[in-house]
């Protein structure tokens, strides 16, 4: 799915990214700009400002009221909403920091990049082509998991 985030959805942006979809997100669009860029390029609109989400209904611009207090209730919200699966795919997903598709890479090729230990103790790695920002499955993967699993718990709620 194609979304545009407003300022307040930074870390939602990342994980949607992560998981697949393709967010455009900065801090620097005014609700202008989000709506315009939700119109021109058919995204869906997802914002934590009330009047936003009234002026995109209004304009016929497709959005989502995002209330979670926390990220995984954010996530179970988006996937309630949108039939997303609460999982990263890294067949699927994009590179938090600049929405770019990741690659996999040959470890040889990232050798110079990650620290030596990093390099030893992990196989796989993937590659944003656009900022250079090298991914593994590392130890931060069990707080990944953690919070989705948290967010499956919460979407049971919902």
């Amino acid at each position: 799915m194609k979304f545009v985030a407003d300022g307040m959805l930074g870390k939602s942006s990342r994980w949607l990214r992560m998981m697949g979809h393709d967010v455009k997100y900065s801090i620097e669009l005014t609700d202008d700009d989000l709506l315009n860029l939700a119109k021109d390029e058919r995204r869906i609109l997802l914002t934590r400002d009330f009047e936003l989400y009234q002026r995109s209904i209004s304009r016929g611009v497709e959005a989502f009221y995002v209330e979670g207090a926390t990220e995984s209730e954010r996530l179970a919200e988006l996937s309630k909403r949108f039939g997303l699966p609460l999982e990263i795919n890294l067949e699927k997903s994009r590179c938090p920091n600049c929405n770019t598709k990741l690659k996999p890479t040959p470890k040889e090729k990232i050798a110079n990049i990650v620290e030596e230990n990093t390099f030893k103790h992990y196989d796989e790695f993937w590659l944003c082509s656009k900022c250079g920002q090298v991914y593994w499955q590392g130890a931060h993967w069990e707080g990944i998991r953690a919070t989705l699993s948290e967010a499956e718990e919460k979407f049971k709620l919902l």
